[in-house]
């Protein structure tokens, strides 16, 4: 890759995160020259601060660090696209998306993911999540299979409706298991993105 970075005032050419699993947009910031190798060599998104006038690692103060999977430039090698594993909310606000303004917060399975993520933290006896999780682990991979034979049964008929309702469920309770294991999303992701380059 080569990027031009003598098109733009500085040599700071702009950087779209973009998360890896939901490709959801996360932030844009600017990159040097310096700042685009630190991020290479250490996996970690680096931008060049124009406040700070200096590098600047997204999470080096709150842990939420950007851990990168996959760069690109686009068609005029001007402008960077990086995927990237989110440690954390992005946004400094506290938001997962620093495009998630109020009244304009997209739906994601992140999204989905944590509210699940919330649901564990702060139990609730009105929370359907939090009554399944406390009914422990068989319980919640029963209800997985349940769905899944569902979502089976549903294929084989033409109703399209029952059948997208069967899918979502599947979905969100297969989010629950992942969690009730302790695993989460990006384990899947990167399992994924092995055997596809393999």
């Amino acid at each position: 890759m080569k990027p031009q970075y003598d098109k733009y005032t500085e040599g700071l050419m702009p950087c779209i995160i973009q998360d890896a699993v939901t490709l959801q947009v996360l932030m844009l910031g600017f990159m040097n020259k310096e700042a685009f190798e630190k991020t290479i060599t250490e996996k970690k998104v680096t931008f060049y601060s124009r406040s700070k006038s200096r590098l600047w690692t997204k999470g080096e103060s709150t842990g939420n660090y950007l851990l990168v999977q996959n760069i690109q430039l686009d068609c005029d090698e001007d402008t960077i696209l990086i995927q990237a594993l989110p440690q954390g909310p992005t946004c400094h606000t506290g938001a997962v998306s620093c495009f998630a303004t109020q009244g304009n917060i997209p739906f994601t399975i992140a999204t989905l993911d944590a509210i699940i993520t919330n649901r564990i933290a702060n139990p609730s006896v009105n929370s359907y999540v939090s009554n399944l999780i406390n009914k422990g682990i068989n319980k919640v991979a029963q209800k997985v299979g349940e769905e899944a034979v569902e979502l089976v049964i549903e294929s084989k008929d033409d109703n399209e409706e029952l059948f997208i309702g069967e899918a979502a469920d599947l979905l969100f309770h297969y989010l629950i298991l992942l969690q009730t294991k302790k695993c989460t999303l990006q384990q899947v992701y990167t399992e994924l993105k092995k055997r596809h380059n393999k």
